[in-house]
């Protein structure tokens, strides 16, 4: 159905149980090598790659001598911080010879809820991006009680996906797709090809069961499709354990796609629109021009700020015949956009008192 190779920018989330030896508890090195062969592939074609990643804790408990059976709260966010450590060290030396530069992104769910916190995950994630970084994002295990407690790393790497405006999402599962029932239970039940709406018999079909290091049920899954394609990014479940699976996938291995009716772009532009706006925004002739060809709106086009917004609040924008033109998150409160209306970027800085970003509204948090 889909390929990967026509991707811009891919999110692939990689479980516990594929990254740790389930008996040993060690990495599978020799897994983890052929995937970072898979990126190097990816990368290779002009797409960018980030990995969500499961694995401190299974990582930690081994070196720390805990069990396999479930633990205690602290001893968890013990091992997630013995653990994430050599997480990053095994992705960055399977992604080094292939040139790749890594970078180790700890996050919780928190982080997409707060839009200045999201304002944040996204420039930085852009940023890296930009310079060919692969972002190893894992969940912030050390003090994210509630993602250790569900296990919450399927909905995590759609919102990462989410985030960063991705157009497809990969969980590499112990699973090869969604069924109509449990495999290891039903034989009658069967794998769906395309699912392209999520509807109650299809959330009926989905199970808790999860594997023995992973916390992620089918359940998950299900959420995580839909936050994902409800933003425009299509979803694949597909079975990750076999050598390079990225290219396995390529290759018609078995999955289940979940199709997103639009774009990443076009999702969050609608998105944007149906915000309430917190605050309001005039700009001159030249600021309104230039938003209309697709620029972002930079300080020295504004005219006028009203209302009492915060960073990464919805505002609209008017031009100078107050005729509405666009709405945007703004990347600076409402007394900060004052002080710096009708200036150059390059002043921000003088008149702030601190560094501040060249644009107050980038285009891409900008509906017209």
């Amino acid at each position: 159905m889909a390929t990967l190779t026509r991707a811009k920018r891919l999110v692939v989330k990689i479980g516990s149980a594929l990254l740790v030896d389930r008996q040993s508890g060690l990495l599978r090195s020799e897994w983890l090598h052929a995937l970072a062969r898979d990126v190097a592939w990816l990368k290779g074609l002009g797409i960018d790659v980030i990995l969500v990643s499961s694995g401190s804790i299974a990582l930690g408990r081994e070196v720390l001598g805990l069990p396999k059976a479930a633990l205690a709260l602290e001893k968890s966010q013990a091992a997630a911080a013995v653990g994430q450590i050599r997480l990053a060290r095994a992705y960055e030396e399977a992604l080094t010879p292939h040139d790749i530069t890594t970078a180790q992104v700890l996050v919780t769910l928190e982080d997409s809820a707060d839009r200045r916190r999201y304002l944040n995950s996204r420039a930085t994630l852009e940023t890296l991006l930009g310079l060919g970084v692969v972002p190893i994002v894992n969940e912030n295990d050390t003090i994210a009680t509630d993602e250790i407690r569900y296990g919450d790393n399927d909905r995590l790497a759609a919102q990462i996906a989410v985030t960063v405006g991705a157009d497809q999402l990969i969980l590499l599962s112990d699973v090869d797709g969604f069924y109509s029932g449990n495999p290891a239970e039903d034989p009658t039940a069967k794998r769906f090809d395309v699912i392209d709406t999520i509807t109650p018999e299809i959330e009926a079909m989905a199970g808790d069961a999860g594997s023995g290091l992973s916390k992620g049920g089918m359940k998950t899954k299900l959420l995580a499709a839909g936050m994902a394609t409800a933003a425009g990014c299509d979803m694949v479940i597909t079975e990750g354990s076999t050598l390079n699976p990225l290219k396995s996938l390529e290759n018609g291995a078995n999955c289940t796609w979940f199709t997103a009716a639009m774009d990443p772009q076009a999702a969050r532009k609608r998105w944007i629109s149906a915000m309430k706006p917190r605050g309001e925004i005039v700009v001159d002739a030249g600021a309104a021009r230039a938003l209309s060809n697709g620029k972002s709106l930079l300080p020295a086009g504004i005219v006028e700020v009203t209302g009492d917004f915060g960073r990464g609040d919805p505002v609209a924008i008017f031009d100078p015949m107050a005729r509405r033109l666009a709405q945007g998150l703004s990347r600076y409160t409402a007394q900060e956009a004052d002080a710096i209306k009708g200036r150059k970027s390059s002043e921000i800085e003088a008149t702030l008192g601190y560094p501040g970003r060249a644009v107050l509204i980038h285009r891409d948090d900008l509906a017209l």
